[in-house]
C-alpha cells in the first residue's frame, strides 16, 4: 500500500496539482531494461530517490538538486507527514503516552519516525551513488539530523514507545540476541516501473 497517491506541488498558492503518472510514463519509455535483479533495499531506495526527483520539479519554482539544502529536504519530510499513518497524540489527548489507545481521538497522523529515518539514509546513500560529493549531501544536513531526533523524541514520548536501543547483554555463551527497535512500516514511495531514473 502506497503512502501517497501522488507528488502535488508544494506550492500552496497553486491549486493545479501534478500527477507524476505522466511524468513516470515518460521517464520510463526512454530507460534501459535491468538485466539483473535489484535487492529490495536497491529497489526501494531508487523509488525514494525518483519520488524525491520529483518533488523538486514539482516544486514551485522548480529546484534543481544543485541548489538543494537540508531545509529542502525538511520541506520534503514534513510534506510527507499528509500521507502519514502513525498517530501521533497531542498533549492535550486523554490518550498521550498510552502505546494502545482504547478508543479513536483526533489526533492526527504523521509519518513515523523509523520510516523518514530510514527514507534520509536511503536518500543520502543515493546521493553519493549518483555521483553528488558527500561534502554537499543535503540529507546528511545537521538540520536534518536534528529534526529526526526532534521527531523520535516527540513520537516516542506521545505514542508512549521507546525508540532506545537497549544495550546486549554479555553472557559466557556464544549466543547473540540482536535487540532491535519497534518494527515500522517500510516507507514506500511512489510504484516506478524498473530503470535507473537520475536527477
Amino acid at each position: 500500500m502506497n503512502l501517497y497517491p501522488e507528488v502535488e506541488s508544494c506550492n500552496n498558492s497553486d491549486n493545479s496539482h501534478h500527477a507524476i503518472s505522466n511524468l513516470v510514463t515518460a521517464a520510463s519509455a526512454s530507460s534501459p531494461s535491468i538485466n539483473s535483479t535489484p535487492s529490495r533495499y536497491e529497489n526501494q531506495k531508487r523509488r525514494d530517490w525518483n519520488t524525491f526527483g520529483q518533488y523538486l520539479k514539482n516544486h514551485r519554482p522548480p529546484l534543481s538538486l544543485s541548489r538543494c539544502s537540508g531545509a529542502h529536504v525538511l520541506e520534503f519530510l514534513r510534506y510527507l507527514d499528509q500521507f502519514g499513518k502513525t498517530k501521533v497524540h497531542s498533549p492535550i489527548c486523554p490518550f498521550y503516552g498510552h502505546p494502545d489507545p482504547p478508543a479513536p481521538c483526533p489526533c492526527p497522523l504523521r509519518q513515523a519516525w523509523g520510516s523518514l529515518d530510514a527514507l534520509i539514509g536511503r536518500l543520502r546513500a543515493a546521493y553519493e551513488e549518483n555521483g553528488w560529493p558527500p561534502e554537499t549531501n543535503p540529507f546528511g544536513a545537521r538540520a536534518v539530523r536534528l529534526y529526526l531526533r526532534e521527531v523520535r523524541d516527540l513520537q516516542s514520548k506521545a505514542r508512549g514507545i521507546s525508540y532506545e536501543k537497549k544495550k546486549r547483554k554479555r553472557g559466557p555463551t556464544h549466543e547473540h540476541h540482536h535487540h532491535q527497535l519497534p518494527s515500522f512500516s517500510t516507507f514506500q514511495a511512489l510504484p516506478l516501473p524498473p530503470g535507473d531514473h537520475r536527477i
